[in-house]
């Protein structure tokens, strides 16, 4: 069936050129959003998940069961302390996204991403989002414009909508 729709399998996934960005998930608690994440991250060929703190790691039938088997294509490590992953990211020469409405975040339609960059982006707990002490280390914030009742979006959806916007921007690269 991969072959009919032109699919890639695991191992030339494995090899083929990624979008140079990384997803940090910082304490996310549903198992659901982090196979969703994974499965988003299979789509775009992003070049790696880094789960930090209380998420949890596959294998998990509870994040297969969204991932699909994403789990098994993308690249992925764990952190306990997701400030070690940030400041690890740091080191290798990505630029730090922060996805939080805060004040002087960055409207996601106003980003512009550099192919010569590298991006990690961070997604926070669904209740409290990204942890202060991430924000304060990030490059800078992008905020998801919403104009309905609610102040927040789902994990996995958010993670989607920032990960399409820069995959239009740097699609060149892969």
């Amino acid at each position: 069936m991969n072959n009919e729709l032109d699919r890639l399998d695991v191992e030339a996934f494995k090899l083929a050129s990624k979008l140079p960005v990384v997803i940090v998930l910082d304490n996310i608690r549903s198992l659901n959003n982090i196979g969703s994440v994974f499965r988003t991250s299979d789509a775009f060929r992003i070049e790696s998940v880094v789960l930090c703190g209380i998420t949890a790691t596959p294998p998990h039938k509870d994040i297969h069961k969204t991932a699909l088997g994403a789990t098994e294509s993308v690249k992925w490590s764990y952190f306990e302390k997701t400030v070690d992953a940030i400041l690890d990211l740091k080191n290798k020469g990505f630029t730090i996204i922060a996805i939080e409405q805060v004040e002087g975040s960055i409207m996601l339609g106003s980003l512009e991403v550099d192919l010569s960059e590298k991006y990690a982006l961070v997604l926070g707990h669904e209740m409290r989002g990204v942890q202060q002490e991430l924000i304060d280390l990030a490059d800078f914030c992008v905020e998801i414009p919403q104009y309905g009742t609610k102040h927040s979006l789902n994990i996995s959806v958010a993670t989607g909508i920032v990960v399409w916007e820069m995959f239009k921007q740097l699609n060149g690269s892969i």
